[in-house]
């Protein structure tokens, strides 16, 4: 793939607006779905971007496309419906899906794209926004080997680190496998501080014993600031999203026949307090939820 590729991007959130960025900054062109759930954008036009108003359009101008959404319902819907990217997909075109979602159905949508000219890997992202700015992302990529070298230029325009997970659907899958473990320690953790709370003992006391033993890591780091001052920002991921990607988890254990014990209890967890109204509050603020529920 050329060292400057036309890339279209569908989903300008927090991440794909770093992900714009990091393109643009690589020497890239960039063409982007006009939507009202994008960023504020302008910074993105002043570097030379241009918007097209449907995703099959962004297909037409773009050489490979990036999805960047919520996850499986909204990359079916942008790849499938009218006005859809497979609407303007040329031979030979990609797609990568840098959403997180469920390997079953991203095979199967996989297996749609290949069916209309396309090609298609998957790209899940971890890390956050702001490293998504910086062209830092960890990305975990399902693809066969030739697709995965001749994309990885572009994938190196927005990543630190990249790992080849396999064919088609491993990136979702140890993506999910990922989000498993970490959000799930998320709930672990907000619990345990709501219960040291209870027990009166100092929000500094409980961080230096987590930090100086089993308890420390990134997620603990990403949570400190809430815990110390009430600073949600360290982990800029809401409560329904982080439902959906346990949900998500626990769909592929069912799927696989695997074990889901644990999972079963940390979705109840979530969709309780998204269920309460709390879905739009960031993932750090389950610890004062699971405190006032206390």
């Amino acid at each position: 793939m050329q060292s400057q590729t036309h890339v279209g991007l569908i989903g300008v959130g927090l991440m794909g607006h770093g992900i714009a960025q990091s393109l643009l900054r690589a020497g890239h062109r960039l063409s982007f779905l006009e939507h009202p759930g994008n960023q504020p954008c302008a910074d993105l036009m002043a570097a030379g971007a241009s918007a097209e108003g449907s995703p099959c359009d962004v297909a037409r101008v773009a050489d490979v496309v990036i999805l960047c959404v919520t996850g499986t319902p909204q990359v079916e819907a942008v790849l499938f419906e009218t006005g859809g990217v497979l609407e303007g997909l040329s031979p030979g075109q990609v797609i990568i899906d840098c959403s997180t979602a469920i390997p079953a159905s991203t095979q199967v949508i996989a297996q749609r794209v290949e069916a209309a000219g396309g090609r298609f890997m998957d790209a899940a992202m971890t890390r956050t926004p702001k490293e998504a700015a910086e062209g830092r992302l960890n990305l975990i990529v399902g693809a066969p080997d030739t697709l995965f070298e001749e994309v990885r230029p572009v994938l190196e325009s927005f990543s630190e680190h990249i790992t080849h997970g396999g064919p088609v659907g491993s990136g979702h899958t140890l993506k999910l496998l990922h989000n498993f473990v970490s959000l799930g320690f998320t709930s672990v953790l907000a619990e345990a501080v709501a219960a040291s709370r209870r027990a009166d003992i100092a929000d500094n006391v409980l961080l230096e014993v987590l930090g100086n033993g089993g308890g420390g890591g990134v997620v603990l780091e990403r949570m400190r600031p809430f815990i110390s001052d009430h600073d949600p920002s360290g982990f800029r991921f809401s409560l329904s999203n982080t439902l959906k990607d346990v949900g998500y988890y626990q769909q592929m254990s069912a799927d696989l026949g695997a074990s889901k014990e644990v999972a079963d209890a940390i979705v109840s967890l979530y969709r309780q307090v998204v269920d309460a109204g709390h879905g739009e509050r960031l993932v750090p603020e389950l610890i004062a939820l699971l405190a006032e529920k206390s």
